[in-house]
């Protein structure tokens, strides 16, 4: 069952950012909406994405992110189907 939800993704380094993109890339049809925002001074960035996905594929996603050296991933998603 399908449900929408977000997913939160914070990048300590953001040396990371180009494997953190190609993943999420290859989950673009469930990616509904995203917002990064860079900290350039602090070589940081925080990414958003709204998704609309069974559980087990937002979980495959959020774990291969979460999998990443200096990656911190949370993520909800609503109870009830869209």
């Amino acid at each position: 069952m399908e449900r929408i939800g977000f997913v939160g993704i914070v990048l300590d380094d953001s040396a990371v950012a180009p494997r953190v993109n190609e993943i999420i890339g290859q989950y673009a049809d469930m990616v509904t909406g995203r917002i990064g925002v860079p900290d350039h001074e602090r070589g940081r960035a925080v990414i958003g994405l709204i998704v609309r996905g069974t559980n087990e594929r937002v979980g495959a996603l959020t774990g291969r992110l979460g999998n990443l050296p200096g990656v911190t991933v949370k993520s909800a998603l609503t109870t009830k189907e869209p």
